[in-house]
């Protein structure tokens, strides 16, 4: 399996969508390699952002609102987009597994509307809801989905050599996307690649007919294992954390374990994207070109606002915060002592509950943001 670097690439929240000339943020092109009986066999899929820009900027909450930047040139950018790939891969079938309701449902009506003009005989669009069909454990249920893309599987093959030089060739590729193109992704695409492993497994002979990976246990268990370990590694590399439901990749089954260890990596995920994320994003920026050093080598972050932003600390606030209802409490248990003490704690409460809303209000200033200033590029 191979990663690629995009042209749009780095953390989570600060790399959605594409940038205006169809790059796409988090595109991994997966290649499934197999080497038996003097045969050699591959197959090539490519997960990506949802192709136009949107982005979904940081605030606190935990889960940001979802953003479309300029809808208007939606049609246009996902058009560059597949057109790269069309020359890239050959044919191409767009599979969104976005839920249809909410947030994901917008962005995924836009993706669906910006479609329709350049969908053609090579170029397929197909929306699955992973979410309502398969929900958080019935991952046999793609089974419905593999049903609607067999066809252009069949059709499109995989790349086979053996040791007399007779070669088949993979005519198309399959782009599969959720939000982050991570969790929902990668399942998906273990299954693609789990069955056409069973179509090189029966043309090469080494399986019959009817004969599944699901029948041979070592197999089944090396192939989880090694999707599931190519999750963690597409999901360390774009939000900074393993990939979820790993457990339920790698054995099949839902346990207690794993279901706490979402949990975790959901907190980690949150505050690597509001506390960390921006500063990471920063040095990427800077590695990969996109902001220019000035002549003088001056490299000081430029000021986005400055103001409020400027001096405004999470920490801090929060530190606030803690210290205003511990007062409240001590000023509470002098009540009796003391009537004044209602009015003391009735202040301090006040002052905690202000800091804490004012907070609330304005998350973005308090969260750890880009500070390089790029052209082109949505969330700045």
């Amino acid at each position: 399996m191979e990663l690629s670097i995009p042209a749009f690439c780095g953390t989570r929240m600060w790399r959605r969508g594409a940038d205006s000339e169809g790059h796409v943020a988090n595109f991994v092109e997966t290649e499934q390699i197999i080497q038996i009986n003097g045969f050699t066999s591959s197959f090539v899929q490519v997960r990506g952002s949802i192709p136009f820009l949107w982005e979904q900027i940081v605030d606190l909450t935990y889960k940001p609102k979802f953003e479309i930047v300029r809808p208007e040139e939606a049609p246009q950018i996902a058009e560059r987009h597949f057109l790269d790939l069309r020359k890239m891969y050959g044919s191409v079938l767009a599979v969104d597994l976005l839920n249809k309701h909410g947030g994901e449902g917008r962005l995924s009506d836009m993706f669906s509307n910006a479609m329709q003009p350049i969908v053609s005989e090579d170029l397929r669009y197909l929306h699955f809801d992973f979410t309502k069909i398969c929900g958080h454990v019935h991952f046999e249920r793609l089974s419905f989905l593999y049903d609607q893309i067999a066809d252009f599987l069949v059709k499109n093959g995989y790349f086979l050599l053996n040791e007399e030089s007779e070669k088949m060739e993979q005519l198309g590729v399959v782009r599969t996307n959720c939000i982050d193109c991570l969790d929902r992704t990668n399942i998906t695409q273990s299954m693609i690649g789990r069955k056409i492993l069973e179509l090189q497994l029966r043309r090469i002979g080494v399986f019959a007919a009817e004969e599944t990976i699901s029948s041979h246990p070592k197999l089944d268990r090396c192939f989880r294992i090694l999707w599931a370990n190519h999750g963690d590694d597409i999901s360390i590399q774009y939000s900074g954390t393993a990939a979820l439901k790993g457990d339920l990749v790698r054995s099949g089954q839902r346990r207690v374990q794993g279901i706490l260890k979402d949990r975790y990596i959901s907190f980690k995920r949150y505050y690597l994207n509001n506390f960390s994320d921006g500063t990471k994003q920063d040095a990427i920026d800077l590695l990969q070109g996109h902001y220019k050093v000035s002549v003088g080598g001056d490299i000081t972050p430029p000021s986005q606002t400055g103001g409020l932003e400027a001096i405004a600390s999470f920490p801090l606030a929060l530190c606030l915060v803690l210290i205003g209802l511990l007062l409240t409490t001590m000023s509470l248990g002098q009540v009796g002592n003391d009537p004044r003490h209602l009015l003391f704690s009735v202040v301090w409460g006040s002052i905690s509950v202000g800091i804490a809303s004012f907070v609330r209000a304005k998350g973005r200033i308090f969260c750890n943001r880009p500070r390089l200033q790029l052209h082109d590029k949505p969330g700045y």
